[in-house]
């Protein structure tokens, strides 16, 4: 539908459907997981059992508004039906206690002036209410000043009619202006992808806008649906968790005026700390987008979802470079908006890495035999096959100080001393 719209070139299509058959199948072996959000950005909740539905009829017009296109064109017909039998009924039990409705001979006398003029039976009388309310006015038929009740009902009508009208020109408009139309225009990366970002695993995901009007004081948010135990025993099915998006700016602020990949640092405090890639197909969890902002053509506040699930989340993949300088200005290939690359990147979890570099920092090091290099001196370095203290806490060769035996007394000396005096002792041998 995007691409006959000229909104999506063809080749983007064809690079989805590319991606679709290259990913791998691990989902459809399993029983399909229960989505909270689609990927369309709807809310997968069934509502049941409401016994309280009367006040959605508190709220008519956002009840109008909510109901699907053809629920409401069959409630507007319904309306102005309904409206014109029931004043046609009305401008005909008038002309009956009129006696306008009794037949008179051309000939003769031609009796009262009638209420409304040229009524003469129930079919009359309904194009007469027609003619009011959507005041066609063709002339044949007209209220004269002969029935003061007559003129009331005509006000009452009209006023009737204008309310009707203005209900259904608000929900029109209202349907037609949803900020979710405006929302089909933003596109997300079907799939997230976790990879290695300044050393530590990140989950990315790439979101764009296909308009060429922004998105003022956009904000993208981040949440973790997953099934929870307290330390209670209760099982809470649908816990939501926040996920802090990284930005220089210390906010969930973005500027969408290309496409963008939003990160996430998976450090401890993250609800992915202890996911690895052999539990992530495991893991009963779905990561929710929502990003919000106005639209600067309307001003209405809008807001686009989409979520990812297990299956969906790529590790050891990195999004592929789509923006390119092209004489003196920037340019997107959405053909590439989706495509990902393989990188290096350990199976194991945030956690797991982190405790594996605790222990190679808190390890006692180990004894380095031999030769090494010192500070000697005045800046140079020589080498000296003195061995490392197993105890020290720092690395060996970032020591700036040591203790030396000298007359049965331990002091602490700085290493260019010792190198001074390895060179004076060197110096008096060759002397002798």
């Amino acid at each position: 539908m995007l691409a006959r719209k000229g909104l999506l070139p063809d080749g983007f299509l064809l690079t989805r459907l590319a991606e679709d058959q290259n990913q791998p199948n691990r989902g459809r072996s399993k029983s399909q997981r229960a989505r909270f959000i689609t990927k369309t950005g709807s809310c997968n909740v069934a509502h049941k059992n409401i016994r309280e539905q009367g006040r959605f009829l508190q709220d008519v017009f956002t009840t109008m508004v909510d109901l699907k296109w053809q629920h409401s064109f069959l409630i507007f017909t319904s309306a102005f039906l309904c409206s014109w039998m029931l004043f046609a009924m009305i401008w005909w039990l008038l002309a009956f206690a009129h006696g306008d409705l009794e037949p008179r001979d051309p000939n003769g006398d031609p009796g009262p002036v009638p209420c409304v003029t040229a009524i003469h039976s129930f079919t009359s009388a309904f194009l007469f209410s027609i003619e009011v309310q959507v005041t066609i006015g063709f002339g044949g038929r007209m209220v004269t000043e002969e029935c003061p009740l007559a003129i009331t009902v005509l006000i009452i009508q009209n006023i009737v009619g204008l309310i009707i009208n203005a209900v259904m020109l608000g929900c029109v408009f209202m349907k037609t202006a949803q900020a979710n139309r405006r929302a089909e225009t933003l596109i997300f990366s079907r799939n997230a992808v976790i990879a290695p970002r300044n050393g530590r695993p990140t989950f990315m995901f790439r979101v764009g806008d296909l308009r060429k009007s922004m998105i003022i004081s956009a904000t993208i948010q981040l949440q973790v649906i997953r099934r929870t135990v307290t330390a209670e025993g209760e099982v809470i099915p649908v816990a939501q968790l926040d996920i802090q998006v990284e930005n220089p700016l210390r906010s969930n602020g973005i500027f969408l005026v290309s496409p963008l990949i939003v990160s996430h640092t998976i450090e401890r405090g993250s609800p992915l700390y202890e996911l690895s890639a052999q539990s992530l197909s495991a893991e009963d969890l779905e990561i929710i987008v929502i990003l919000e902002g106005v639209v600067e053509t309307t001003g209405i506040t809008m807001q686009a979802r989409t979520s990812y699930t297990p299956e969906e989340i790529l590790w050891g993949r990195r999004f592929v470079s789509i923006i390119t300088e092209e004489d003196g200005r920037y340019c997107v290939d959405y053909s590439k908006f989706g495509n990902t690359v393989p990188v290096r990147m350990p199976f194991l979890s945030a956690k797991e890495q982190d405790q594996t570099r605790g222990v190679q920092e808190d390890s006692p090091s180990t004894q380095l035999q031999g030769w090494g290099l010192v500070r000697a001196g005045r800046g140079g370095f020589r080498r000296g096959g003195r061995t490392c203290d197993s105890a020290a806490t720092q690395p060996w060769y970032a020591q700036t100080e040591r203790e030396v035996e000298g007359k049965g007394q331990k002091k602490t000396v700085q290493l260019e001393v010792i190198g001074r005096q390895t060179d004076e002792d060197g110096l008096g041998e060759m002397s002798e």
